[in-house]
């Protein structure tokens, strides 16, 4: 049974970005069983407003997150529910290619979502923190990704906007330490949902995942809101993963010849489970 963290009597609101399904939808649900009201936001607004009826969160929006002014404007909403307790960056978007292959549109889409979309949301979230009467402080959630701690070919542009978001969380945990806002980022290896099933089974970002582990929504969400209300700044998911990535980005010429036989690895696994 999940710990609650909203005080009886004190209700408190939170906003989830990106959560019409997947992780941010586990993260919105997780929240709702921990007592806050719910803000589910997504650019589409339809899924958000879906999936806010089944999950029972107070409602659905839509939300461009590179929007700065649509996301203050999302603050304000769930501050109107009650005093804004939490807001957790979800959204995201992954391109995979070589860093030659990809678009304009897309480089541009992975940093302005990943990167700046959690900019807006912070400041967004931390000045509505900040103007509360009697309902000091809150928690920052942000979804990085594995690939933040190590080289990852083929997903260059992803793994940097991951690596920025992190370094972000950790600047931020001490210079909103002060107004007692708390931030937290969970990376995790792959996780099971529409964007990884997307990828190509043939390529090598799917083989290297299949190398890793899988993980569920589910356990993504639980993991990032139990750090909610603690010191905690981030953490990776599965720890041993994390410990293996980091070894390879500390050592990036070794890596670039461990990465082949990570790759093939993962394509043994995927033929044996009939995916490729």
């Amino acid at each position: 049974m999940s710990k609650p963290l909203v005080k009886p009597g004190s209700p408190r609101s939170a906003v989830v970005t990106g959560a019409g399904r997947g992780i941010g939808r586990a993260i919105a649900l997780e929240l709702v069983g921990r007592g806050y009201e719910v803000v589910v936001t997504d650019l589409d607004g339809n899924a958000a407003e879906i999936a806010a009826k089944e999950i029972g969160a107070a409602m659905g929006l839509a939300l461009d997150v590179t929007d700065p002014d649509a996301n203050r404007d999302v603050a304000a909403r769930a501050r109107e529910i009650a005093p804004l307790g939490a807001w957790v960056c979800n959204a995201g978007v992954l391109a995979e290619g070589d860093l030659t292959a990809l678009s304009v549109g897309q480089v541009r889409a992975m940093v302005d979502v990943n990167v700046l979309g959690v900019i807006w949301g912070v400041r967004a979230a931390a000045d509505t923190f900040r103007d509360q009467h009697g309902a000091t402080g809150g928690d920052i959630g942000i979804v990085a990704s594995l690939s933040a701690h190590a080289p990852v070919p083929a997903l260059s542009v992803y793994a940097a906007t991951k690596a920025a978001v992190l370094s972000l969380t950790t600047s931020l945990a001490s210079e909103l330490h002060r107004d007692r806002i708390k931030v937290h980022a969970v990376c995790p290896d792959g996780v099971d949902t529409a964007m990884v099933q997307s990828m190509d089974a043939q390529g090598d970002v799917r083989a290297a995942l299949a190398a890793g582990v899988l993980l569920t929504p589910p356990q993504v969400a639980r993991e990032l809101v139990d750090m909610f209300g603690t010191g905690r700044v981030y953490k990776t998911l599965p720890a041993w993963r994390g410990v293996v990535a980091r070894t390879a980005s500390l050592a990036p010429r070794a890596a670039v010849h461990v990465d082949p036989w990570v790759r093939r690895l993962g394509a043994r696994k995927l033929k044996k489970a009939g995916k490729r």
